[in-house]
């Protein structure tokens, strides 16, 4: 998304060559493959673990919760999966970053303030979305092990999985016209209600 937003505001003229059905096969395989080999590397590591109980203390099965309950040292597991997931993490985070390094600076050099608005309002639901997955991800898979405490990590986890896709589709449709339209005039209706109601009293 946020290469396909660098493209149309900063080379716009070549957005259907440079976004073609080609190009967006490559972006989503890279994306596809990336997010099946790191887990099943941290499941390979993490299977010859464990000994004793198999309840997970948690909503999901995660890594953390995983090496509670291992009987034999994690300290390399851990130190394996702190690695990757920082490498994974920041390198992932790096093409947004990139990308709205140079959609801002793009966005600045517009001469009216009307085109940047226009501009910036193309970005915001998306960069929005960027930030809350980062921010939530961020703390909660790069920070040392000995910060981790299950309980918290728990419902922080589930502001993780569920704040961003839930807020998500609400973003996204703030920014469309005809919910805007339709939640003006509902907004206006309520209005008129609500001051008749008071005039009548």
């Amino acid at each position: 998304m946020s290469y396909d937003r660098y493209v149309a505001i900063c080379d716009p003229l070549h957005y259907i060559t440079r976004m073609s059905r080609k190009h967006c096969v490559w972006l989503i395989t890279a994306s596809y493959t990336v997010g099946f080999v790191e887990p099943v590397s941290s499941v390979i590591s993490l299977s010859k673990l464990y000994c004793a109980s198999h309840l997970v203390d948690h909503f999901f099965c995660d890594v953390t919760p995983l090496l509670k309950l291992s009987c034999s040292s994690t300290f390399i597991v851990e130190l394996f999966i702190y690695i990757v997931g920082t490498f994974l993490t920041f390198s992932s985070f790096l093409l947004p970053l990139i990308s709205y390094i140079f959609i801002i600076s793009a966005i600045l050099k517009i001469q009216s303030l009307k085109g940047q608005q226009k501009a910036f309002s193309t970005c915001a639901s998306h960069l929005t979305c960027v930030i809350i997955l980062y921010v939530t991800a961020i703390c909660l898979y790069v920070r040392p092990t000995t910060s981790y405490s299950l309980k918290r990590d728990k419902y922080f986890s589930l502001l993780y999985i569920i704040l961003g896709p839930l807020l998500n589709p609400l973003i996204y449709i703030l920014k469309n016209r005809e919910f805007q339209s339709s939640f003006n005039k509902e907004r206006q209706r309520f209005l008129c209600s609500f001051h008749l109601g008071n005039a009548s009293q």
